[in-house]
């Protein structure tokens, strides 16, 4: 999971916009993101490495 830390306007996504990493380019240097939009809709794109901020999340190895 990451989040925009910048308006990506060219999709009308605002900068928080949470997404998942479907795919990954060039060794990481961009990622193809899917933001879900609503529940019948989501947006994918294609979105730099200095435009994300990688999410926490669970740690499921660890769930005991």
């Amino acid at each position: 999971m990451v989040a925009l830390v910048s308006d990506l306007p060219e999709e009308k996504l605002p900068a928080g916009q949470a997404g998942a990493v479907v795919m990954v380019h060039n060794n990481g240097e961009a990622f193809e993101v899917e933001f879900p939009i609503d529940l019948h809709h989501s947006v994918v794109a294609t979105v730099p490495r200095e435009k994300l901020l990688k999410l926490r999340g669970l740690n499921y190895s660890k769930a005991g």
